[in-house]
């Protein structure tokens, strides 16, 4: 048998025979469940004004309350949005230290799950995942709201990818 983990170990879990957790004893601490949804107002905000000036006419048709709106917004303004938005979050979150504007402004990275940086390969998982679960009715929500109840705070976007939101 190996010796018992130390106190304050970073993950709680006892393991035997012990060995230190991933990302060692001094494992950066995962990110708060607030600061990850004001950072993802943030990103949406910024995701929201790039896009505009492409939907405009989208959201005037629906607030003008024509009632075949539906039939005169082309699909592919929503494709659109979802391709900026991957490639914002993929663009940045792999090349700028895993982080987007609004991880950055609330002190987050995001980290593959043996504490290494996540390569563009992962993040693309973790966006696809998570995009293909907005898409899905009502999946985006579960997805985003598992990080409620997960014990590593990990949406399923992020289990899917095996990745970690810490403290930058």
């Amino acid at each position: 048998m190996g010796t018992p983990p130390p106190p304050g170990d970073p993950y709680g879990e006892p393991r035997i025979p012990w060995t230190p957790p991933p990302f060692g004893l001094t494992a950066p601490r995962l990110a708060g469940r607030w600061r990850r949804l004001f950072a993802g107002i943030v990103d949406a905000v910024l995701i929201g004004l790039l896009t505009s000036p492409f939907t405009w006419d989208d959201v005037r048709v629906v607030s003008d309350g024509v009632t075949e709106a539906a039939a005169r917004i082309p699909v592919g303004d929503g494709l659109f949005a979802g391709v900026v938005g991957f490639l914002y979050f993929w663009l940045l979150q792999s090349f700028w230290n895993g982080q987007t504007v609004g991880k950055r402004l609330f002190g987050m990275r995001v980290l593959r799950e043996t504490g290494e940086p996540a390569g563009p390969g992962v993040i693309a998982v973790r966006q696809a995942v998570e995009i293909v679960l907005g898409w899905l009715c009502c999946l985006g929500v579960v997805d985003l709201g598992w990080i409620l109840f997960d014990r590593r705070k990990q949406a399923l976007h992020d289990k899917a990818a095996r990745t970690l939101v810490v403290d930058a």
